[in-house]
Formats: structure tokens, C-alpha cells, sequence
């Protein structure tokens, strides 16, 4: 598929002293934790706490539980049209790569790509799309089409020569269970991931991410107080090593807890038959500060900011490509 689009990827380290791009999607997660007053000591807690729950999963020969550091690098990648959009490229996605340091040998283990996931044709068609088509709707639907674009331009880019160049396995993404579905308790437990659950029915978000061509399992790793949700491309439990599962687990609930504390930092674990919810008020807060108003306003912004520039101008070539990849 590089014929049709030229992929870019761009990679800045994830630390203490990052600051987000002009260019950055500034509704991407990390860039929101990298500003105002606190934002060094932000991203150090941030860090320190990914490291801290590796360490706790990581636990065999690791007396001290400090043996193992986590590095994380943001990666951007950009997209450009070969016969539209000459020199201009749109950031489409920015992921996460994770790479473990073993302290006590000086190896560098290379971790997972994914983890965190934004896209700026994702904000399109949820903040945009989706409410238009249901601003005079009695009852919520989805168009028929909806996902249909943004999974073919991620399955295009990982399928590219460019994807593998930088990244040596398919991606997995880890985010929150979604708080409209009610998830079960199964007698499946991984050593890392921790217990399965499983639901009855997928989530729009679970349908859209499998336009991505992704399937989902949920796991509740252990510590973890809420299942994740991890998205992946091939056998999740058979494709990655111990440590890159670790990888992606540590970081990811660190995350979770700052970004969604009522879930991710609740002061009791999921029972049985879990139902999400961001009402509850039995919860801890983290030290970090995160802006989640902020940032769902902002998705809109650049919702719109996609529509104009890339949508619209491309929209033919787009649905013409779009039918021809999904052939």
C-alpha cells in the first residue's frame, strides 16, 4: 500500500523533560500531562510509577524490585496522499513503544508498539460523525460505514514496508473497558495478565478497533483492580514475550489510573460481574494532574481540523481507495 500513501514516522522520547510538538495532537494524553506548572514533576511520578508497577510484575530474581526501567518513546506517524497532497502530510496516528532496560545486565529489550492510541480521523469520526448522525436521532446508531476509513488507513500503514522497518511485531493497544457493558469473570488466568473476563456483546469501540483489524480480550492483570481491554492482531498470549506483555500492562494502568481514576485507582477490585463506571466515588486520586474536560473539548477541535484538511479536500480518492483496499 505505500504506492497509494507515503508513511513518516517520527519518534520523541517519552521523559521528565518532554515537551509536546507544535505539531502534536493536543488531545493526545501525554502532551496534556507535559504542561503547566507541574508538568515535570507530572511526567516523573508518571514514570516512576510505570517503573514501580513493572517491577511488582516482573518479580522473579528482583529482590529489591528495582531491577527493571521502563523507556517509552512517542511515535507520530504522518501520511501523505502520493498524487494530492505533495509536500503536506496529515499526523494521522501517534502510538507507544515501549523498551525495558535490565539495570542489572545493561540490556535493552525492545517491548511493544501500540499501548497508547490516538488518531486524529478517530476524533473525526467520534466527536464529529457520529454526533451529527445522531443529532436528531430518538434512538443512537451508527452509520453503516462508520470505522470503515480510519481501519483501512491503520491496516495500510501496518501493513506497510515503513511498519516494518521500525517494528518488529503487529501492534497491541491497551485501553478502559467501556463503561456501558457488563464484564465476566472467568476461570482462564495468564501468570502476567492476570484473570479474563469476558462480555456478552461487543462495544462500539470494540467494533470500531475491529475495522483496525484487531480482536479484544480482557484481563485483569494482577494488583490491577479493573480489566483492560487489549487489542491485538494475531494470538496475544502466544505472539509476545513475558516482558513485553509487562511492558504494555505497566504502563497502560498507570495511565488508566491517571486518566480514568474512578475505574483504574477504585479502592475495591472488580468482582465477578463488573459493570465500569466514571460515577462511582470510592476511588484514590494520583498525584498527577490530567485535564479530561479539556481534553474531550479539544477532540472536536480537531475532529473539525481533520474534516477540513483532509476529509473534504480528499474525499473522492479516499472513498475510491478506501473500497479498494477492503477487496
Amino acid at each position: 500500500m505505500d504506492k497509494d500513501f507515503t508513511f513518516t514516522v517520527k519518534s520523541i522520547r517519552f521523559d521528565e523533560n518532554y515537551r509536546p510538538s507544535d505539531n502534536t495532537r493536543i488531545t493526545t494524553n501525554f502532551a496534556n500531562l507535559a504542561r503547566g506548572e507541574q508538568r515535570k514533576e507530572n511526567l516523573r511520578n508518571t514514570l516512576r510509577m510505570i517503573d514501580n508497577r513493572f517491577n511488582a510484575l516482573a518479580d522473579w530474581d528482583n529482590p529489591k524490585g528495582d531491577r527493571y526501567a521502563v523507556e517509552l518513546d512517542i511515535i507520530s506517524v504522518e501520511m501523505a496522499v502520493d498524487a494530492a497532497c505533495g509536500d503536506s502530510a496529515l499526523p494521522l496516528i501517534e502510538i507507544l513503544k515501549t523498551t525495558v532496560v535490565d539495570k542489572r545486565s545493561g540490556e535493552r529489550i525492545e517491548g511493544v508498539a501500540g499501548n497508547n492510541f490516538s488518531s486524529y480521523v478517530r476524533d473525526y469520526d467520534f466527536s464529529v460523525v457520529l454526533k451529527e448522525h445522531n443529532r436528531d436521532r430518538k434512538e443512537f446508531s451508527v452509520p453503516s460505514d462508520f470505522g470503515v476509513l480510519h481501519g483501512s488507513l491503520f491496516k495500510a500503514f501496518v501493513n506497510s514496508d515503513t511498519y516494518k522497518t521500525y517494528f518488529k511485531k503487529p501492534p497491541v493497544i491497551c485501553i478502559s473497558v467501556s463503561s456501558n457493558k457488563t464484564y465476566h469473570r472467568t476461570e482462564n488466568h495468564h501468570p502476567v495478565l492476570g484473570v479474563e473476563y469476558v462480555q456478552q456483546e461487543h462495544s462500539l469501540t470494540d467494533d470500531y478497533f475491529g475495522k483496525m483489524g484487531m480482536k479484544v480480550r480482557y484481563f485483569m492483570p494482577p494488583g490491577s483492580v479493573a480489566p483492560l481491554a487489549f487489542y491485538f492482531m494475531g494470538d496475544l498470549l502466544g505472539d509476545y514475550t513475558t516482558l513485553e506483555l509487562i511492558s504494555t500492562i505497566s504502563t497502560m494502568d498507570t495511565f488508566q489510573k491517571i486518566y480514568r481514576p474512578e475505574i483504574y485507582n477504585a479502592n475495591s477490585a472488580a468482582g465477578k460481574a463488573y459493570q465500569p463506571s466514571l460515577n462511582q466515588q470510592d476511588y484514590s486520586l494520583t498525584r498527577i494532574v490530567y485535564d479530561r474536560e479539556e481534553r474531550s473539548q479539544l477532540a472536536t477541535e480537531q475532529g473539525r481540523f481533520v474534516e477540513e484538511h483532509f476529509i473534504k479536500p480528499y474525499r473522492h480518492i479516499l472513498e475510491q481507495w478506501s473500497a479498494n483496499f477492503a477487496l
